[in-house]
């Protein structure tokens, strides 16, 4: 699944960020899902494979704004996302 900025936001945004987050596809899988419903169009977020890796995969999210907070913004609501996605799979897991 692939959320993408309009163009014309990311031609003109002076301000960019990406999170790179590298383990399981299975994981990464339920951490693009979980950020998904949020913020829909202010970031781009994709799987990307690991060379030589056969179930390791990069998850790569990209946010752009003209605005340096608003980037923040989005930083924080994704990293809080991800956190509590992380931190609910690996407790389920532990069980």
């Amino acid at each position: 699944m692939r959320r993408r900025i309009p163009h014309s936001e990311a031609n003109m945004a002076s301000h960019t960020a990406t999170i790179r987050w590298h383990g399981s596809r299975e994981l990464a899988e339920v951490l693009l899902a979980a950020i998904s419903p949020d913020d829909p169009g202010t970031f781009e977020a994709r799987l990307e494979a690991c060379a030589g890796e056969d179930d390791e995969v990069v998850l790569v999210i990209e946010t752009a704004s003209d605005s340096v907070g608003s980037v923040r913004a989005t930083l924080d609501d994704l990293l809080s996302c991800l956190a509590a996605a992380e931190s609910a799979v690996l407790a389920i897991d532990e069980e």
